[in-house]
């Protein structure tokens, strides 16, 4: 086989790359380790930034998501009872999208099947091969046989624990890390939100989140330690949890339900860099992982992938160079910042093991900065929203 580029990774980042490449008349194979089904019953982020949402409108997959999806003005930052609302709309101009990214992939698979892409799932034991030089190939096991992929260029979308930058060696690559001492327990339930707009809590409990995916699906998270387990959480134990997290006049209007998916997630911030090397590129987790508190995991992959495909046009279509030798720069670029923002956002609402009080008065006197100053919330609000690609 071959063909323009390879995508290594079916998920919502590498799904979105295709379509673009495909659209503007780049030949593109994508290749998944796991199956279409499983793709699609990941449970993950919620919220897209506005340009996420441009991103899946050019991309032709955007059409349900604008009939389905929830726009939100704005979101709620708590402490104990302390409640400041900050409205996008009016200090951005712009608004985001509640449209779970489960919904997103199932989209771009919809758009990918109408335009015949390539995509190979089941695949293991894949190797990139010559990158650093000017005919990469990729070899990988399909269907019981060992096959091969000749190429321009590939894209890495495998994820944090996929082939693709572990193929970039370590004398190139440059890993930056913060680990944080806890995760984020989330259960989805059948039940109507908590409120109206998402509502970020500070308490001495520790973090919580309400959120939704529609108007009778919710998801909610609570902070957890990393040696928790979620069979320590009965659905009665969650519920106790997040009612003592949110403000009194919230959880005292809270449906609760069975839990129809429970996990752990931990909580980590990672970059790689560069993000390429020779004609392979890493693309979203390959390459960064920020934590869910500034709601960027999928919007920086989208990001990525903005600089990306532009970049494989021209290259492709017009033998330009320009875009494919910047793009790393370009990329990091926003990831840093919205790393930045997400790092924050962290240490602003979570209880760290072992603080004494002045983090918690410190914590509190943020969140009444915010109510107080309106430079401040435009700051957060234009980060949340998205900064421009």
């Amino acid at each position: 086989m071959r063909t323009d580029v390879v995508i290594i990774g079916g998920g919502p980042s590498g799904l979105l790359l295709s379509q673009l490449l495909n659209r503007a008349g780049v030949d593109t194979v994508v290749l998944e380790r796991a199956s279409r089904a499983h793709v699609l019953g990941r449970i993950r982020a919620g919220v897209l930034e506005a340009g996420t949402v441009g991103m899946l409108q050019q991309a032709g997959a955007g059409d349900r998501m604008l009939r389905e999806g929830m726009p939100h003005d704005g979101c709620i930052f708590s402490d104990d009872d302390l409640m400041v609302r900050i409205d996008f709309a009016e200090l951005t101009g712009k608004t985001v999208m509640v449209y779970g990214q489960t919904e997103v992939t199932a989209d771009l698979y919809a758009a990918q099947d109408a335009i015949g892409a390539t995509i190979l799932h089941e695949v293991s034991d894949v190797a990139i091969r010559d990158a650093d030089t000017d005919a990469p190939f990729v070899a990988f096991t399909h269907e019981g046989a060992r096959k091969r992929i000749d190429c321009a260029y590939v894209a890495g979308c495998d994820g944090f624990h996929g082939v693709s930058r572990k193929t970039i060696p370590e004398s190139v690559r440059r890993e930056h890390e913060r680990v944080y001492p806890f995760g984020w327990l989330g259960v989805l339930s059948r039940t109507p939100p908590a409120h109206e707009e998402l509502i970020y809590a500070n308490s001495a409990n520790g973090f919580a989140l309400a959120s939704m995916r529609n108007p009778m699906l919710s998801r909610y998270y609570v902070q957890v330690p990393l040696s928790d387990r979620v069979e320590d959480w009965s659905d009665d134990r969650f519920w106790e949890r997040l009612t003592s997290c949110l403000p009194r006049e919230v959880a005292g209007t809270l449906v609760t339900g069975p839990s129809v998916e429970k996990s752990i997630a931990p909580l980590r911030s990672f970059v790689s860099e560069p993000l390429r090397w020779g004609r392979l590129f890493l693309v979203g987790d390959a390459a960064h992982i920020v934590p869910p508190t500034g709601a960027k995991g999928l919007n920086l992959a989208v990001s990525d992938v903005f600089y990306l495909h532009q970049a494989l046009i021209r290259a492709v279509r017009h033998g330009e160079t320009d875009g494919i030798d910047s793009y790393s720069a370009r990329a990091l670029g926003r990831i840093w910042k919205a790393m930045r923002f997400s790092w924050s956002m962290t240490m602003m609402l979570h209880r760290f093991d072992g603080e004494d009080s002045f983090a918690a008065e410190m914590r509190k006197a943020t969140l009444l900065h915010l109510a107080q100053s309106e430079t401040a919330r435009r700051d957060l609000a234009e980060n949340y929203i998205g900064l421009p690609f």
